[in-house]
């Protein structure tokens, strides 16, 4: 998508059509929605790029109020920020957010494990591993955001399987701060390998049902990921 610069270099409008199609699906609002986050995962929007109702109607072939309506969720969400006098932009995550967020999901995670591992049945441990099955047919996709769709899916059914409704709930705000979080880890260090060998080390662990192994394979996939990323930003700056 071009990018129109005005004022300076991150302040600027999304329209022309870099990746993006004009969306027709039957709820154009999510279809708007899943445009956005594609632009924010692939790289096309970037932190702190400025987004316009006038060019994504245009760009999107979708009503300014459906824009309206679509914006304002993903704000809500956290995925963009409203600055005084200056509009609607992408979020940008600093150190001390990105540890932030880690933190809380990993608390989050540890509570949907938890209720998975109570549940004797092997119910819940069994949509776990459908998840897994799920994850495992896309995780080495060429396309960046075919990855990203399928590990946030991944965590998205960890949290389906606990059946704890509360969780579902905090998912979109959630989903959108992971999706910022995981567009600036993809910028700073592209490394599929690493990150498939975190992954398969917390499915092991679950399938294991140790919770202290669980534990630290989380708190190595969520926190220390998130640790890392910090320390190479701050080397960069």
């Amino acid at each position: 998508m071009d990018l129109k610069t005005v004022g300076s270099p991150t302040d600027v409008q999304y329209g022309g059509n870099r990746n993006l199609s004009p969306v027709t699906s039957m709820s154009r609002r999510d279809g708007v929605l899943r445009e956005i986050r594609r632009a924010v995962v692939r790289g096309d929007l970037r932190p702190g790029d400025k987004l316009t109702e006038v060019t994504l109607s245009s760009t999107l072939g979708v009503s300014r109020p459906t824009i309206r309506e679509a914006l304002n969720q993903l704000s809500q969400e956290g995925l963009l920020v409203q600055e005084p006098y200056r509009g609607l932009r992408v979020a940008n995550l600093e150190s001390e957010q990105i540890l932030d967020i880690a933190k809380a999901r990993h608390a989050l995670d540890m509570l949907a494990v938890d209720a998975i591992l109570e549940d004797s049945s092997g119910r819940r441990m069994a949509a776990v591993q459908d998840a897994w099955k799920e994850f495992e047919r896309w995780e080495n996709d060429p396309d960046p955001l075919t990855r990203h769709e399928a590990h946030v899916a991944f965590h998205r059914g960890i949290w389906a399987a606990s059946e704890n409704s509360m969780l579902l709930r905090f998912w979109p705000v959630t989903e959108a701060h992971l999706t910022i979080a995981l567009a600036q880890d993809q910028a700073v260090r592209s490394d599929p390998v690493r990150a498939s060998l975190v992954h398969h080390y917390l499915i092991e662990a679950l399938s294991r049902r140790d919770r202290p192994e669980i534990e630290t394979a989380f708190k190595k996939h969520t926190i220390d990921s998130a640790c890392e990323l910090i320390a190479i930003m701050e080397q960069e700056n």
